[in-house]
């Protein structure tokens, strides 16, 4: 409860958003990075949202993704 009035008082506030972005279907990418659905992030925070495109509007956050030792050390993310 107290985090809760805490993070409406001074947390973010999520007003400013990239357009609502589809993942590749046919993109390669390892099963620790993708995604399914359309998404919207905050981009004052980072955080990302999933998005409704019947309604329009921003939904539930998304969790945070977890990568792989296999992708943090590979030689493209150095």
């Amino acid at each position: 409860m107290l985090n809760k009035l805490v993070n409406y008082l001074f947390g973010c506030t999520h007003a400013r958003t990239t357009f609502p972005l589809t993942p590749s279907r046919n993109g390669v990418t390892s099963p620790a990075g993708q995604r399914h659905g359309t998404y919207v992030v905050c981009l004052d925070c980072g955080q990302e949202f999933g998005y409704d495109w019947a309604e329009m509007r921003i939904g539930n956050p998304v969790a945070a993704r977890v990568v792989s030792r296999e992708v943090a050390l590979s030689p493209v993310h150095r």
